[in-house]
């Protein structure tokens, strides 16, 4: 099964946040004017962290000196970084990748990646996916995302370092030649200034100039474990997997916006049992247990503003019932989601529809009983012979009957 990798990138991430949080207080968006993060502008000392687009244009660099900045541009807004403010959006942010993604590793403040193998049961057009997790970001946090879709983390980083901003690349392993390696070779992923001038010194100047060259040769130039790297990865070869270590979480969700109209209960319901388990999966593998279940859904009716143009109003809805005992068995929590559905559902056209789990303890918190439930240890097993199976082989290597 081919890997399938995104890598999720906040646009001038410290300016960003620091415009949206002043945007909520009435005050002008650091966006559109010469603005940065950085430095002390009465003293005239520090460097600029990062910097507005208008800024850029006055030549304004990240990582140089504030006085050099300011003689570039004397009119240039300069505000403190603020640490709680940035890990506040870091963490929201990847929350929402959380909802589509089951491993989400964070690689910087800024930056994460996720890894959709074996999603496209759920997620059947992952470029359209990007564009949902980006849009979503805006337009819950109100800063923009670069997403990058690729075969391994090194091509979906590299994808989404193409055109900024708020834009959604591709660099499958077939687009390699086409897209990488025209590129220059200090563009590559982790081939810093030193290693740059000494290729560039026997002519070596492109990313598919390094990956055409012979591995030895390489070596010899840039060490055995440097070149190694950088000829590895010039040929887009990256085995290194999305490994998700994280803070205990407070709950789970999932959803899936559909591409066409669900209006029957069968088609719901089967939706629902692939995002149930899914989502029950992630809280196994974290040793979790959820006491609260919830459902979401989205539908459309259309409105007329006149008789001549009528459009199209969503709305949402959305249900939750408190268990007795925490639990991680999908099939149990599955009866629920069914209930909820029944709750929530009238017969409108589905555009969306979510399962979230929250209440999440360590303990199942089962009260003790001198009867074995039978039932309950039948579907444990079940769904820890159908983790292991798809923790070896693949999401799309086993899959739940109704």
């Amino acid at each position: 099964m081919e890997r399938l990798i995104f890598h999720v990138d906040v646009n001038s991430a410290f300016l960003s946040w620091s415009a949206v949080d002043r945007i909520k207080k009435g005050e002008p968006d650091l966006r559109l004017i010469p603005s940065a993060v950085g430095g002390d502008k009465d003293k005239r000392t520090g460097i600029i962290v990062a910097k507005s687009v208008p800024a850029k244009a006055y030549g304004v660099t990240t990582g140089e000196p504030v006085s050099m900045a300011l003689r570039k541009c004397p009119n240039l807004v300069l505000i403190h970084s603020d640490r709680a403010l940035y890990s506040q959006c870091s963490k929201a942010f990847m929350d929402i990748c959380r909802k589509y993604a089951p491993v989400v590793q964070k690689f910087s403040i800024d930056e994460c990646f996720l890894d959709m193998t074996g999603t496209s049961y759920l997620y059947p057009d992952p470029i359209a996916l990007a564009h949902q997790i980006k849009d979503e970001i805006y337009e819950t946090l109100g800063f923009t995302v670069n997403v990058g879709v690729g075969s391994n983390r090194l091509l979906a980083k590299m994808a989404s370092d193409f055109e900024k901003p708020n834009k959604v690349h591709t660099l499958f392993t077939s687009e390699i030649k086409e897209k990488m390696w025209p590129l220059p070779v200090g563009e590559l992923l982790f081939v810093g200034k030193m290693s740059t001038a000494r290729l560039q010194e026997v002519e070596i100047n492109t990313i598919g100039e390094l990956a055409q060259s012979k591995l030895e040769y390489i070596q010899s130039i840039l060490g055995e474990k440097g070149g190694k790297q950088a000829w590895e990865y010039a040929n887009g070869i990256d085995e290194s997997e999305v490994t998700d270590v994280r803070e205990n979480p407070k709950g789970y969700s999932i959803s899936t916006t559909l591409e066409e109209d669900v209006t029957t209960y069968e088609q719901a319901a089967d939706i629902l049992l692939k995002l149930t388990d899914n989502v029950t999966s992630r809280m196994r593998r974290d040793k979790t247990f959820a006491q609260c279940i919830g459902v979401d859904i989205r539908f459309s009716k259309l409105a007329n503003a006149n008789a001549n143009t009528p459009s199209t109003r969503f709305t949402n809805k959305s249900h939750q019932k408190k268990l007795v005992n925490a639990t991680d068995v999908t099939d149990e929590i599955y009866q629920v989601v069914l209930e909820l559905l029944g709750e929530l559902w009238r017969g409108e056209p589905l555009r969306l529809l979510g399962v979230a789990l929250s209440d999440v303890t360590k303990e199942p918190q089962e009260q003790i009983s001198l009867f074995r439930d039978d039932k309950k240890e039948k579907a444990r097993k079940l769904d820890a012979a159908m983790d292991q199976i798809r923790g070896r082989y693949g999401w799309d290597a086993v899959k739940r009957g109704k």
